[in-house]
Formats: C-alpha cells, structure tokens, sequence
C-alpha cells in the first residue's frame, strides 16, 4: 500500500508540478513559436530534460535533485495524507493560479526550519527579479521593445539570428529551472535512484511534457500570454535569459530550495512596469493592476500551501 501512495504522490507531484512551472521557463517560447509543430518543441525539451536528469544523477550518487532534498529526508513511512499536497496543487493549477510548487510539495516533507529558509529565499529571488527586470528593461525597452524596433525585427533578417538565440536561451533556462524543481517532482521517490527508476521516472516525465506541449501550455500560459510583446521572438529571448540568469547566479548561491514562480511573476512585473513606463504611460495603471492579479494569484497559493501544510499537521496528530 506504502508503495502505491509512493507512486501515485510521484505521478501527482510530476504533473501538477511540471503542469504549474512549466510555463515560467516554455511559456514564451510556445508563445512566440506557435506555428512550429508541438512535437518538434516537445523534443527539444525533452533532450535537455534527459540531459539535466542524467547529469545530476551521474554526478550526484543518484541525486537527481542536485542536493536540494539533502536536509528533507523521506519519511520512514508514506501516508495517505502526503497525497493531499500535490493533489491539491493539480486542483489549484487548473484554475490558472500559478502556485509556488515549492512551498506546496515540499513543505509536507520539511521542518519549519526549512520553510522559513524557502519562503525567505523566494521573497528575496522576487525583489531581486523586479529591481533586476526593472532595471534592465529601463535600458534596453526603448531600442528592443518599442512598436517599430518590434516591427523591423519581423521585416528583416534578424529575425534568424533571434530564432538561434532564443532556442539557446530556452535551453539555458529550461536548464536552471529543471536543477531547482527536480527536487518538487522527486520529493516522493528515494533521495538515490536506480537506474531502472531513473528511466521510468524520466518516461513518465516526457509523457507528461507531450501532453503540455500539445495544448500549448493550459491556462498558466494565459499570465504569459497577456504580457506586452511576448510573442515576438526577440522579447521572449531577453526574457528567458534574463530569467536564466538569476536562476544560475541566486538560485543555486544555496542548495536551499526556491520558489521559481516567484521569481518569473516578479522578472514579468519589472519588465511590464518599466516598459509602460518608457513606451505606454497610459496603460501603466493597467499594468499595476495586472501586476498587483499576478501578486494576489501566487500570495493566494502560498496561503493555500500554508494552509494544506497546516491541515496534513492536523490529519497527523489526529
């Protein structure tokens, strides 16, 4: 029975994950190759997911998680109840509230030591991806994001070049991403795999992927979707990099996990605000509001999380 619940934690925690984050790292890469076949962008992910997967378990003793889950041991026994996290984030994320997975998954195997450690590295990763977006964007918005620099992009060759380059900055991305929420999705298995689990977990992680990519994302995608020129290839580019960027440098300072959906609405939040302001000053109150739904929508998960948490502490001392 123990190992059934281990299984189907395992099944749920992977989609529910992958399902909610997926989109912070592919979102505008879907969104700005919408006419390429949804098999070609699926392999293209799944290769660099194998890749990732197989280095940290070469590298690591069999620790896909890249030490992430070094202080959340397993518990001696699965419960039932361990269930109610990764089921409840599979509920939520079909509304399209992009949910911290972190705090939601992890959190039922963690000490309140640990927590705190992972809420307070995620507040910190959103200030740093506001200001950094902010920034950035102050400088580059007026050369790379305005209607007629959008425009000669898709009249000239450079378009070429930032097909290249936005499919090196996905991978990139795609990368970093997956070295921080392995550990979401892997919570429920031994902290050392086999070979043999390694395979069956990766097969059903590029099965789970396929049926993402073939409907494009879900409702998550709809927070990238409504951000200002996110289907142009050149804008999705900077934004995977810069998304990237501050994954590799702040996210692995620490092997303490981290919530990257904190980080992506934050990057989306600097960027829209900086760019209105430059480009658009009459839809700048439009993007606080925008900005202010993305806030409540991942405050409102982080309270569900601390909720669920709080109830599965019940159900145990029951």
């Amino acid at each position: 029975m123990e190992l059934l619940i281990i299984y189907i934690g395992f099944l749920l925690a992977a989609y529910a994950v992958i399902g909610n984050d997926v989109i912070q790292t592919l979102g505008t890469f879907l969104t700005s190759n919408s006419k390429t076949h949804w098999a070609i962008l699926w392999a293209f992910a799944s290769a660099i997911l194998a890749a990732t997967l197989f280095y940290g378990w070469y590298f690591h003793g069999g620790d896909v998680s890249y030490q992430r889950l070094d202080k959340i041991s397993l518990p001696e026994t699965i419960k039932w109840w361990h269930l109610i996290a990764p089921l409840s984030l599979l509920i939520i994320t079909r509304f399209g509230i992009p949910v911290s997975t972190t705090f939601m998954i992890l959190s039922v195997f963690s000490s309140q030591q640990i927590i705190e450690k992972m809420i307070l590295k995620s507040v910190y990763g959103y200030g740093l991806s506001v200001v950094s977006a902010f920034l950035l964007y102050l400088i580059i918005a007026k050369s790379l994001e305005s209607k007629k620099s959008i425009n000669k992009v898709n009249r000239t060759n450079q378009k070429k070049f930032w097909i290249v380059a936005q499919w090196g900055s996905t991978a990139f991305l795609w990368s970093q991403w997956l070295i921080q929420d392995f550990a979401n999705i892997y919570v429920f298995l031994p902290r050392q795999l086999s070979l043999f689990e390694l395979l069956g977990s990766l097969a059903v992680l590029l099965t789970i992927m396929a049926y993402i990519f073939k409907n494009r994302g879900g409702k998550i995608q709809e927070i990238v979707n409504q951000k200002v020129n996110t289907q142009n290839i050149r804008s999705a580019t900077i934004i995977d990099l810069c998304y990237g960027i501050i994954l590799f440098l702040y996210g692995n300072y620490n092997s303490v996990p981290m919530s990257t959906t904190w980080t992506f609405v934050g990057i989306l939040a600097g960027r829209e605000i900086a760019i209105n302001y430059l480009l658009n000053k009459k839809k700048l109150k439009n993007s606080y509001k925008l900005i202010a739904k993305d806030f409540a929508k991942v405050n409102i998960g982080l309270a569900l999380s601390i909720f669920i948490v709080y109830l599965i502490q019940l159900i145990k001392n029951f």
